[in-house]
């Protein structure tokens, strides 16, 4: 019998609850998912004076693992901080995994890039003060924060069949913080002789992603670099609806979509759900490979296979892509080819 898994929803802002909607459609054909729905974000928060509720972390850490939508932050002071960073620190979700590909005929270039970004450290610590007209953000880098992400950048490629990592840093400017995180990839890369490793200069990395990115396989790097290269990386594939995402640490896992809450087109029933689908087949690799389980692992390749057949085989795909189809259109597509490949 196969083993069940208890997942929390958290449907999020904006488009969150229609891409989270999509993802479950797709979820269900798999059929061993047992889904919690949590409410958390600004209209929680709006409609509570909370932006989440008191037992939100005991809930996620009750579950396997955790599938959110986009969570927005407001711009500018105010009391309301990221729940993002909030969930990120509280569960020491330390791995951010993002990768992002680029399909045949619908984007601009067709690549197979992995982001692994430092998530609890760097200037997204959140430590900052004022001291007259002067703003102050503090950059934190450890060794034990640079070894734990490099090496799992290193096992992942390992795991995957990607044979280069790539550290990308500042350590020409900031020759102590990032040169520290430098240090350490030369360290860990030598445990590991059959990847190749190098490193490149943020702003040379960027270039290089714009250029040749079907040449760069794993890059790691820290908080903000990350932040802003996956971007660059889903702008490269043509939307930001093609890239999910991973947050994991040792004990706890959220994946959501790269993408924000979209609130311009929220409710329309447009917003691509494929990032939010891929979330949940990275959230699939994660839970097959903790608990051994074969049925999953397969599930999740099949996944990714009938999220490629719908956008360059049968060409089902939102306004983003130059397409018309409905956010379920995609998702109901994918359901299908997903239960097609499973029944075989």
């Amino acid at each position: 019998m196969a083993r069940r898994y208890h997942i929390v929803l958290i449907p999020g802002d904006g488009i969150g609850p229609e891409v989270t909607a999509a993802a479950r459609r797709v979820l269900d054909v798999v059929g061993v998912f047992d889904i919690e729905e949590v409410e958390a974000g600004l209209a929680y928060y709006n409609r509570t004076g909370k932006p989440f509720p008191d037992d939100f972390l005991d809930r996620l850490r009750a579950a396997d693992a955790t599938l959110k939508g986009p969570l927005a932050t407001p711009v500018g002071p105010s009391g309301y901080r990221s729940i993002n960073v909030y969930i990120r620190q509280s569960l020491d979700l330390y791995a951010n995994l993002r990768p992002c590909r680029g399909y045949q005929g619908i984007s601009p270039r067709v690549f197979n890039m992995v982001i692994v970004r430092e998530n609890t450290e760097g200037l997204y610590a959140g430590i900052e003060g004022v001291f007259r007209d002067q703003a102050l953000a503090v950059k934190i880098v450890t060794r034990h924060g640079s070894e734990r992400i490099i090496r799992f950048a290193f096992e992942y490629a390992r795991a995957n069949g990607f044979k280069r990592v790539t550290a990308v840093h500042k350590a020409n400017i900031l020759k102590l913080s990032d040169g520290l995180f430098l240090q350490v990839f030369r360290e860990i890369a030598k445990e590991y002789p059959e990847i190749q490793s190098d490193d490149l200069i943020v702003d040379a990395a960027a270039y290089n992603m714009a250029r040749t990115p079907e040449k760069l396989q794993v890059l790691v790097t820290m908080n903000l670099y990350g932040d802003i290269l996956s971007d660059l990386a889903a702008g490269l594939a043509g939307s930001l609806g093609l890239c999910g995402s991973g947050q994991i640490g040792e004990r706890y896992a959220v994946f959501e979509p790269v993408h924000g809450a979209g609130f311009d087109i929220a409710g329309k029933g447009i917003a691509n759900p494929v990032a939010a689908i891929h979330a949940a087949r990275l959230m699939m690799e994660y839970l097959a490979q903790k608990h051994s389980d074969p049925y999953l692992a397969r599930a999740a390749k099949s996944l990714d296979k009938a999220i490629e057949a719908t956008l360059v085989e049968d060409r089902v795909l939102t306004p983003d892509l130059g397409g018309n189809a409905k956010t379920m259109d995609v998702a109901e597509n994918i359901a299908k080819r997903l239960a097609q490949l499973l029944e075989h």
